[in-house]
């Protein structure tokens, strides 16, 4: 797949892929940094998004079922592989020093970033699942996750 093919594809799925999110246009533009004008524009297929519009898609919505249906997986690797012509995968390990744990239980933790003060929830494979600034919005969440786990 080239550029244009994958600039193309995700025009088509803009609108989809907003709805699916339950964004409204205003949000939508405000999120992806585009004019209301211009998203509009996009979604009836008149322009096409540039690459950084895309890119910004496929990053802030990287766990959009219609992207991820669309493109057989990660959109954003297969930006990175369009672009650059192969991917880089991040060594998070390093990472440990900025991060506090607050809570672990059934596998999964609750952690706290002690420099940009975000916190996220780790399943038992040690990947980020689900990361908020809203201390009672992660811990909620880890209760429901955590809670549905067998002991």
């Amino acid at each position: 797949m080239d550029k244009q093919t994958f600039t193309e594809m995700l025009q088509s799925k803009f609108k989809m892929v907003r709805t699916e999110a339950g964004y409204t246009q205003d949000s939508m533009s405000q999120t992806i940094g585009l004019s209301k004008k211009t998203l509009v524009q996009i979604e009836k297929e008149r322009i096409l998004p540039n690459w950084t519009t895309c890119i910004s898609l496929c990053a802030l919505f990287r766990d959009s079922e219609v992207l991820t249906n669309s493109f057989g997986g990660d959109p954003l690797e297969l930006a990175q592989v369009i672009s650059r012509g192969h991917c880089i995968y991040p060594n998070y390990d390093g990472e440990a020093v900025y991060w506090e744990d607050l809570d672990r239980k059934n596998g999964f933790r609750l952690q706290y970033n002690k420099s940009n003060k975000i916190y996220r929830v780790l399943n038992d494979e040690n990947r980020p699942v689900h990361a908020s600034y809203i201390e009672r919005e992660i811990r909620t969440y880890f209760m429901r996750q955590t809670d549905l786990q067998p002991v």
